[in-house]
């Protein structure tokens, strides 16, 4: 008997990915998904498939999320200008309000009802659930371009109790969380995404931390597309870095890969959103899609290792 064209496809697909499976099946893989994401439909439901499809297969997911840009939409109609520097949002006791509304409830509550769509057992969570995030009230801080900002109701992370989250995770549940987090006495302080999904992933060991973005990895040169960097170390983002491959939003991204990395976690990879099954291919072929972030160059498997370039 032989196979259909698209049944063959089929079965060769399974073959490749069953050693990535075997492998990752047990691990915790953070996966955390920028606003800009849910500002389309179809992505946001091809996401969350692809979620559900790692969760299926045996792999452990956190999903953290962001919200940027429903954030700025909701206090634009609200009539408050969002004031954005270097990446990171100023959060006034205005915007404040606001991001309790829109990230522990609009976004967090969507990917929930999507989860119960695909038959999925998902909690919401944030950093305020049992302890999960400490943190405290960001000083002032000097920019790159030398200005002296007060980002407001913006926190930077003392601890992380991941209690919860493993408990959830042995429950067999997938924790969605929101990075909203709140000091000890308990003020709610507005955390970057990328900073808590970061944190997490080094709490709990995990595998792999994947950055969905807007773009479909790092570039040398934020002006060339075929710039992509395949794989890279600390070191080589560190020179990514002065060079000025990161701009705005990536900052904190950059940041976020490097404490993640020093913090224990074992592969970083930072991937497009956009691209059709891109966090299928970047957990379940060599090749992937984005940019492979590890400690040492060194460190890499020879399949990883089969891209063409790196900085």
């Amino acid at each position: 008997m032989n196979f259909r064209p698209d049944q063959a496809t089929a079965v060769r697909a399974l073959r490749n990915a069953a050693p990535y499976i075997r492998l990752y099946k047990g691990q915790i893989f953070v996966v955390k998904a920028g606003g800009a994401l849910f500002g389309n439909e179809a992505a946001t439901h091809s996401f969350m498939e692809q979620v559900a499809i790692l969760h299926q297969v045996g792999v452990r997911v956190v999903v953290v999320h962001g919200g940027g840009p429903q954030l700025s939409a909701t206090q634009n109609a609200m009539g408050i200008v969002p004031q954005i520097v270097e990446g990171r949002r100023v959060t006034d006791p205005q915007t404040a309000a606001v991001t309790v509304m829109v990230l522990n409830g609009t976004l967090n509550t969507k990917l929930l009802g999507l989860c119960r769509q695909m038959g999925l057992s998902a909690v919401g969570v944030s950093g305020l659930s049992a302890g999960l995030i400490v943190a405290e009230k960001r000083a002032p801080v000097v920019t790159q371009s030398g200005a002296t900002v007060d980002y407001g109701q913006v926190g930077d992370i003392v601890s992380v109790d991941a209690s919860v989250l493993r408990e959830l995770l042995d429950g067999g549940h997938i924790p969605v969380v929101s990075p909203l987090s709140c000091t000890i006495d308990g003020t709610p302080l507005n955390i970057n995404a990328d900073t808590v999904a970061a944190a997490i992933g080094a709490q709990l060991g995990a595998e792999k931390l994947i950055l969905c973005t807007g773009a479909a990895g790092i570039f040398e040169s934020l002006s060339d597309p075929s710039s992509l960097v395949s794989y890279t170390d600390l070191a080589g983002l560190k020179r990514l870095t002065k060079a000025g491959s990161f701009a705005d939003g990536m900052l904190p991204k950059a940041d976020a890969i490097e404490r993640a990395i020093k913090g224990g976690v074992r592969r970083v990879h930072v991937i497009s959103y956009s691209a059709p099954d891109a966090l299928l291919a970047e957990v379940f072929t060599n090749e992937g899609t984005g940019t492979l972030i590890v400690a040492d160059i060194k460190a890499l498997t020879a399949a990883e290792s089969q891209a063409p370039s790196q900085p």
